[in-house]
């Protein structure tokens, strides 16, 4: 009896050493407690969900449709044209207690952002460009670093639907069902496309120089599809051709889907005054 007892004794000293050494393995700091993976998968250092930075709306946007929860926007969203805007202590402070920062390779104030992020936080570059296409794919790509695809494939869904609709009713405002010739600013080609309008010249960012002028008056456009947040002014004068304003940037909500109404309202409003 008293062999028994020796040999259950061993055996319980034997299974707590074993526990403690897996328990230690298993976190790489002996606490026992490290688990920083997000709901879905994704590495998170705070409170289990990524903590994500963005320079802008836009950016925060996308992060927003990929299922992101924690997102911090540096550029105010009252800044008119975000590349003016000059990041305060504050908000490089904040990009270094990110797990991921995400940026736009025009923003002028990127290597201050890439400074301030060191060696901890992943650096995410985002190709901003409201085309449909291209949000679809920047959304899965960081759902999937996020680890929030789930997330993502959701968002994409409700999307298509949204995009169908608004296009079909677009489309359906032009008078004989015909679309209009017309002019875009390079970053609002995606509206034109939204309205079943393929360009025939397209301008910018920088002011339209004359022989541009003359060029692109020339193609008889209809309607001048400007960047609200790049805007020089009236871009054809005197061609006859009606000029809409397009915004990119979400507002604070980080919705993008606010900024495809809003576009095709403002696309509709043309359509009915042509």
């Amino acid at each position: 009896m008293a062999r028994t007892r020796v040999r259950f004794a061993s055996l319980l000293a034997l299974t707590a050493a074993l526990t403690a050494l897996v328990t230690g393995c298993g976190t790489g700091n002996g606490t026992g407690n490290t688990d920083t993976s997000s709901k879905d998968g994704a590495p998170g250092r705070h409170g289990g969900k990524p903590v994500v930075v963005v320079t802008t709306t836009w950016e925060g946007a996308f992060a927003k449709a990929a299922g992101a929860e924690d997102v911090k926007v540096i550029v105010p969203q009252s800044v008119h044209h975000a590349p003016d805007y000059d990041p305060k202590p504050s908000d490089l402070a904040a990009v270094g207690k990110a797990d991921f920062v995400l940026y736009a390779p025009f923003e002028p104030y990127v290597a201050k952002i890439k400074e301030a992020a060191g060696s901890k936080a992943e650096l995410v570059e985002v190709n901003l460009d409201n085309d449909a296409d291209k949000v679809k794919a920047e959304v899965a790509k960081l759902g999937k670093l996020f680890g929030t695809e789930e997330a993502a494939g959701r968002w994409t869904a409700s999307f298509d639907s949204e995009y169908a609709k608004l296009s079909k009713d677009v489309q359906g405002s032009w008078p004989g069902g015909k679309s209009p010739a017309v002019v875009s600013q390079v970053f609002t080609t995606w509206s034109a496309k939204l309205a079943g309008a393929a360009p025939v010249g397209t301008y910018g960012p920088e002011a339209v120089t004359p022989a541009q002028l003359a060029e692109l008056s020339g193609k008889k456009p209809a309607l001048v599809l400007d960047n609200a947040h790049m805007s020089t002014g009236t871009v054809l004068p005197d061609s006859g051709a009606r000029q809409i304003e397009i915004v990119n940037y979400p507002g604070a909500d980080l919705d993008l889907l606010p900024v495809y109404r809003n576009a095709a309202a403002e696309l509709k409003k043309a359509a009915g005054a042509s």
